[in-house]
């Protein structure tokens, strides 16, 4: 049986309701990191992009402390609603979360309609041989920049500018990332089941993310049968964010097929 999600959890939703539904799952950065892509989504979708259990204020009940308990919650929750033929789009830790829901609903036959198609976008959670997840944990709000966009200087933020309240919800997020995605972001089974996904997947990677690098990405698409891998030029960690129309150029095609 699946763990149930905190009743009061937030979910921005956008678009049509009786179009296609699109689960959007943000990363460590939280929900206003995925708002582009609810914004170009929800142009054809119905689009749901929750705010994960322990981000942003919101509660996180003990029963969720793995990437694994985030996605059989999901599962249960387009359960519930009746969903069939869902679109899963996940960035960073949202897209560990969408394969590994994918992985779930495969051997569920509960879940037999019920995702229709992946787009993993510079997902972590898998452990890739000479391609170490960054460790995140360690990095001052410089080295993210770095690490994270082509252009450090429009993903830095100096801390010193933060108000007392956003220092804190940054803190709160980092420890609830720390508990759901451990230390080194990863879970060493996940590349071995990734051949049980059986939707179509397209793996979107930035050229420049140092979190996890493309050779990474290229790891995970080849782990994931069919799956399709785009290389986003000018782009980190969030390609979505930093070079949106290329990242849009990527995505579209595949939906319209998938």
């Amino acid at each position: 049986m699946y763990a149930s999600l905190p009743d009061d959890l937030p979910v921005a939703q956008a678009g049509d309701p009786a179009s296609r539904t699109a689960l959007v799952l943000h990363g460590g950065g939280g929900p206003q990191t995925v708002a582009p892509l609810m914004g170009h989504l929800a142009a054809s979708m119905h689009v749901f992009a929750p705010t994960h259990p322990g981000w942003n204020g919101t509660t996180r009940p003990d029963s969720f402390a793995s990437v694994a308990d985030l996605a059989a919650g999901y599962l249960a929750r387009l359960l519930d609603h009746g969903e069939r033929d869902v679109v899963l789009v996940g960035s960073s830790i949202g897209g560990w979360i969408a394969l590994e829901m994918a992985v779930r609903a495969a051997y569920d036959e509960r879940c037999a309609g019920l995702i229709g198609a992946v787009v993993d976008i510079d997902g972590v959670g898998v452990i890739v041989e000479g391609e170490p997840v960054a460790d995140f944990f360690a990095l001052d709000a410089r080295g993210l920049a770095e690490a994270a966009w082509h252009d450090p200087e429009r993903g830095y933020t100096d801390p010193a500018r933060f108000t007392d309240e956003q220092r804190a919800i940054q803190q709160a997020n980092s420890r609830t990332m720390a508990v759901i995605a451990g230390p080194g972001m990863s879970d060493p089974t996940l590349l071995g089941r990734l051949g049980a996904v059986n939707v179509p997947t397209l793996v979107v990677w930035g050229e420049s993310d140092r979190i996890v690098t493309p050779a990474y990405g290229r790891a995970v698409a080849d782990a994931v049968p069919g799956a399709r891998f785009v290389e986003i030029q000018a782009a980190g960690h969030l390609p979505h964010l930093e070079a949106p129309d290329a990242t849009w150029a990527a995505i579209d095609p595949f939906l319209k097929l998938s």
